[in-house]
């Protein structure tokens, strides 16, 4: 039985950020132009950055880690450089460096899309955040300890939660 993985990939639709594509019996989303995010754990003095901002696809607010594109307007961008860079657009806080801690996939069974995970070192408020014009991004500084009642009450409030926020769950949901 074919899994498709020797049929042709066909593009069905191709927008300006997202294409739609086919491949055998599989239907999936990629980005265009070889773009991936940047993801970024960011902790300050006991505490980690979240942000908050209404999603379109969802049609509400989503509580996620800051996160931005990879070199969606600087070709041959770095992933850490671009974490630097949307740490401080969207939360105000800048990182000295940034350590990469691997690649991973959102969603492998109907998304191609990647995203770098990194962690925010040398992390120092500079400024409001909040991202561009018209990102209206909401930033939440959460002590560590009390991550899983500030999603609970986020998520009783009607909020989405983002799945890489397991990774500051995981202690709670496992016992």
């Amino acid at each position: 039985m074919s899994r498709g993985q020797d049929e042709p990939e066909q593009i069905e639709w191709e927008g300006r950020y997202i294409a739609a594509k086919r491949r055998g019996k599989w239907e999936y989303v990629s980005r265009t132009r070889n773009v991936h995010a940047a993801v970024i754990l960011a902790f300050d003095a006991g505490h980690v950055l979240l942000v908050e901002q209404y999603r379109v696809p969802l049609g509400c607010n989503c509580l996620e880690l800051p996160a931005g594109l990879v070199g969606d307007d600087i070709a041959g961008e770095a992933a850490e450089a671009a974490a630097i860079r949307e740490l401080e657009e969207e939360t105000g806080y800048h990182a000295s460096r940034m350590t990469d801690l691997g690649q991973f996939f959102s969603s492998p069974g109907m998304v191609s899309e990647s995203f770098t995970l990194l962690r925010a070192e040398g992390v120092r408020k500079v400024g409001d955040g909040g991202g561009l014009d018209g990102e209206d991004i909401v930033v939440h500084r959460v002590p560590v300890e009390d991550v899983h009642l500030f999603v609970k009450a986020k998520r009783e409030e009607g909020c989405a939660i983002d799945v890489k926020l397991l990774l500051l769950l995981t202690a709670e949901l496992l016992t």
